[in-house]
């Protein structure tokens, strides 16, 4: 009943859980089991990581067929809820992490409730998507591995449209090494480490190419210790979005290809591919899939988005499993102060999870392989 799943919704986003705060992780991980367990009647296995703590139930004596895919940290900073309050009014449901992706969770776990038989089933709900996902990122392709599908329970993008194509994500710092000297008494000693990087600011701005959507940027920069003092070293990041694993193996070669510009000075790159492109054809029949199963059970029809952010499904779909994501709640907002949740669209999609998981299990495959570089 819609009744139940706001009240689930409302004990998850009234726990704050910034992926940062572990204590706070672990404080949400107890809330989380404990609706997990009162939907569906088995607690889940705890599961820490580095002080990160995920949960993951698993149903069944069998191998699994379909993974459900969801995190409960979020960006939000202890606090959020006295500027942000949990609140429904107006058909809208408003607080820190309802939209990315609370809501999301606790439909996963009415989802499955609906289901007789839930064999052949994994749900792992994980605590450090926000960062990256630096220590769930094994577990997750290892759940991953040999199931039909992936259904990742992401908040939708705009309009309610399923997520199926996710760009790559590759983060880099580019760190320069010259020569302290001084600024005014003798600055051509020096090797200036904050005159190479602009040179490599440049540089790596040109390795993007906007044809094949892959953007290449840099962003939080440094350099130096003082204002009368000629930089010895610095670096500055990049964050790398590309759609296809050819693209974010192209820009890989080029950022490590960057060569110094000023005589004396040495440059070390550091970082790659954190998360790999998930493709068109990872989803495609899945989403087709998805879109007959709307229209049988009367509920608008879905439309799909290609979005630069990244997600887990990212790695789903990295392994070759068919991977559909964008499943959770329709609304807006995210990581932003207007983050909210349409109430009237969570029973429909709650219902199209439920029966995309029941004809997986019965035995729904992709028809059609899908790309990636096979299990771990």
């Amino acid at each position: 009943m819609l009744g139940e799943l706001l009240a689930d919704i409302q004990d998850l986003v009234t726990c704050e859980s910034p992926s940062t705060d572990l204590a706070a992780v672990a404080a949400s991980a107890d809330v989380v089991a404990r609706v997990g367990a009162r939907r569906l009647d088995v607690s889940p296995e705890r599961i820490v990581l580095d002080g990160r703590t995920h949960l993951r139930w698993r149903f069944g004596d069998g191998p699994a067929r379909v993974l459900l895919l969801g995190h409960h940290d979020t960006v939000w900073p202890l606090g959020s809820l006295a500027t942000h309050p949990f609140g429904v009014a107006g058909g809208v449901l408003r607080g820190p992490g309802c939209f990315d992706m609370k809501a999301g969770v606790a439909m996963a776990f009415h989802a499955l409730a609906q289901l007789k038989d839930r064999a052949g089933v994994t749900l792992l709900i994980t605590g450090d998507e926000e960062i990256g996902s630096p220590t769930s990122r094994g577990l997750i392709e290892a759940e991953a591995a040999g199931c039909a599908a992936a259904l990742v329970l992401e908040a939708s993008a705009d309009g309610g449209a399923l997520k199926t194509e996710r760009k790559g994500v590759s983060l880099y710092r580019v760190r320069a090494h010259g020569l302290a000297a001084h600024a005014g008494l003798e600055p051509e000693r020096g090797v200036n480490a904050t005159v190479e990087l602009a040179m490599q600011v440049l540089a790596v701005n040109g390795i993007g190419d906007d044809r094949l959507g892959t953007t290449v940027t840099p962003t939080l920069m440094s350099a130096g210790t003082a204002t009368n003092t000629v930089p010895a070293t610095g670096e500055f990041a990049v964050d790398v979005r590309a759609r296809t694993a050819a693209e974010q193996e192209r820009v890989d070669v080029a950022m490590h290809g960057l060569l110094p510009v000023l005589r004396g000075a040495r440059l070390e790159i550091v970082g790659g591919p954190n998360r790999p492109p998930m493709e068109a054809a990872s989803s495609a029949s899945l989403f087709d899939h998805a879109s007959a199963l709307a229209a049988q059970l009367g509920l608008p029809a879905l439309t799909s988005a290609a979005v630069g952010g990244a997600s887990d499904g990212n790695f789903t779909a990295g392994i070759g499993i068919p991977t559909l994501d964008g499943l959770g709640a329709v609304g807006g907002g995210a990581h932003a102060d207007d983050e909210h949740v349409l109430i009237s669209a969570l029973p429909g999609r709650t219902s199209l999870v439920s029966a995309l998981v029941a004809d997986v299990l019965a035995g729904w495959t992709s028809p059609v392989a899908t790309s990636g570089s096979g299990r771990p």
